[in-house]
């Protein structure tokens, strides 16, 4: 005689149990720091990158000391720096360590923005392009013997040149011409070298511009 009691079919269950986390909340931090860092190399190197100024050589266009700036690196994958563009590229007087841990240790300092201009890289403006002869003379810049317009100057420059740019590189200058070791001092700088082209001057608050 069969009891009132409901037997369950056999081989049926109750509702699973619920799946431990495979990481933990350790493993999970760990992840997304790792994964954070990854995105934050990957930005770093081939998009944007953050560089404060410590010097006064691009006076009146950046501040200085203490402005930042965003470093855009895509429209030189397209193109090659133009006249009149702000650009940080590498010192040529500044040895890096190449090395795997010198390289990770230089990418930690440079983070959030700490990477120094006038130290290992420089930021000045292009003035003659590959082929070209610059020179100033009666305080104005000549290119190929045409004047060069320069309105974000506040003084004249004084005369150099001429000379020839060669093929594949630039000829960089400061807007604080008197302040500024360009390639009227270390030559002039190959393209290769170009890190990217300051866009906006990111802090302080006060200083925001695009350039």
């Amino acid at each position: 005689m069969e009891t009132e009691t409901q037997r369950a079919p056999t081989g049926a269950t109750g509702p699973e149990p619920e799946k431990g986390n495979r990481f933990g909340f350790g493993g999970e931090m760990a992840l997304l720091v790792l994964t954070a860092l990854v995105l934050a190399l990957l930005i770093k190197t081939f998009l944007f990158q953050a560089f404060y100024i410590p010097t006064g050589s691009m006076e009146p266009t950046l501040h200085g000391p203490g402005d930042r700036v965003l470093v855009n690196k895509l429209p030189y994958y397209v193109h090659d720096p133009r006249r009149g563009d702000v650009i940080v590229f590498e010192n040529p007087a500044v040895q890096v360590d190449r090395s795997l841990a010198g390289g990770f240790v230089h990418w930690l300092s440079e983070g959030l923005g700490r990477s120094g201009i006038e130290d290992e890289f420089l930021i000045k403006r292009v003035v003659g392009l590959p082929g070209e002869t610059v020179e100033a003379r009666d305080g104005s810049i000549f290119i190929d013997g045409e004047p060069l317009e320069e309105p974000y100057l506040r003084k004249k420059t004084r005369d150099f040149g001429p000379e020839t740019v060669p093929e594949g590189e630039l000829f960089m200058m400061g807007d604080n011409r008197d302040q500024s070791q360009d390639s009227r001092f270390i030559g002039t700088i190959p393209i290769g070298d170009v890190i990217g082209k300051a866009e906006v001057v990111i802090w302080p608050p006060s200083s925001w511009n695009a350039l």
